[in-house]
């Protein structure tokens, strides 16, 4: 089968950094599905791997965690999932991932892709879609409803992949008025039609624009990005007993300064259920065909940025590149081999 892959960390001008290359096709696991994949999407998780994780033994490395496809074929205790049945997830970091023509994964991450969207589409939407609920419901534990009780969310870059999906999950699902962030007039418009209440630019200091737009303290902190330089901020800007959740990789982060306002941290990382196989793993399979009906339902919307065209080395260089550059809005698909 078609894959691409690298066998060493390189930057991502080199053409070596990710390369087309043949796989023999992988065979399904008693709880797996055999996935011909049709379209996938691009994360900032695949930049990280690539530039940080070494392949082992010199062999190829599959990235991409992002999937949307058909089911070819199922293990001898699937009891969620047919042949034939159309699908989307974000995989697993411990197995190979999915930018190949055919990929293994555990039935209990995967949901039923919505039915009103094509595969580019539904590929722009587990990962994130994942990462935002978890974040929102279960990390800061807001409530779903409408019964308005005086909280806030601030998203901290709220037109990237997480960021987008986050804006409409708190708009459409919870009273909370949403304050996202964004640097440039295009992101800026972008949050604003995902439905953020208000936007502030995060190139300045977010404290100071929250008072300037007449929000001087937010409830809930939904940190995407720059955790470590706007930390400070985030403080001052959060109400006493008030919740922080992050999702990046900061270098340090001096957690004492929580104590004084009695502030709790949250980390949010979509792969602990499947890296642990936690007994509530299955719970991404709910929530993905949740997101799902709020697609069809018309809810909720796709996140798509860019359609790189095809899935080949050349244009997955291209989508990491953007992704490096940080002037990505939305997500990143490729569709087809």
């Amino acid at each position: 089968m078609k894959a691409i892959a690298y066998y060493a960390s390189l930057p991502i001008n080199d053409p070596e950094s990710l390369q087309d290359i043949e796989l023999p096709a992988p065979v399904a696991g008693p709880r797996d599905l055999l996935v011909e994949v049709k379209a996938i999407s691009v994360n900032p998780v695949d930049t990280k791997v690539r530039q940080n994780v070494a392949p082992e033994n010199g062999a190829a490395k599959v990235l991409g965690w992002d999937v949307a496809g058909v089911v070819k074929a199922v293990g001898s205790e699937v009891t969620l999932f047919k042949a034939g049945d159309k699908v989307f997830y974000a995989g697993s970091l411990v197995r190979p991932g999915g930018n190949s023509e055919l990929h293994t994964v555990d039935e209990r991450i995967v949901g039923h892709m919505p039915k009103s969207l094509g595969f580019a589409e539904a590929a722009a939407l587990p990962l994130t879609a994942i990462t935002a609920w978890e974040l929102l419901f279960e990390r800061l534990q807001v409530q779903e409803g409408k019964e308005d009780q005086g909280q806030s969310l601030l998203i901290v870059g709220a037109a990237g992949g997480v960021g987008s999906i986050l804006t409409q999950l708190a708009n459409q699902l919870t009273a909370l008025k949403v304050i996202g962030t964004a640097s440039r007039p295009e992101t800026q418009d972008w949050a604003k039609a995902l439905g953020a209440h208000l936007v502030i630019d995060h190139s300045q200091p977010l404290s100071e624009a929250l008072k300037q737009a007449g929000q001087p303290h937010v409830t809930h902190v939904a940190s995407l990005t720059q955790t470590e330089h706007h930390l400070d901020q985030l403080v001052e800007a959060l109400q006493p007993q008030g919740k922080l959740a992050l999702i990046d990789d900061p270098k340090a982060l001096d957690v004492s300064k929580l104590k004084r306002k009695s502030l709790s941290l949250h980390w949010e990382f979509m792969y602990t259920r499947s890296m642990f196989e936690t007994p509530d793993m299955i719970e991404q399979h709910n929530l993905l065909n949740r997101v799902a009906e709020l697609i069809d339902a018309g809810t909720l919307k796709t996140t798509v940025g860019e359609h790189f065209g095809v899935i080949n080395a050349q244009n997955l260089r291209r989508a990491h590149a953007l992704l490096e550059s940080g002037k990505a809005k939305g997500k990143i698909v490729l569709e087809g081999f």
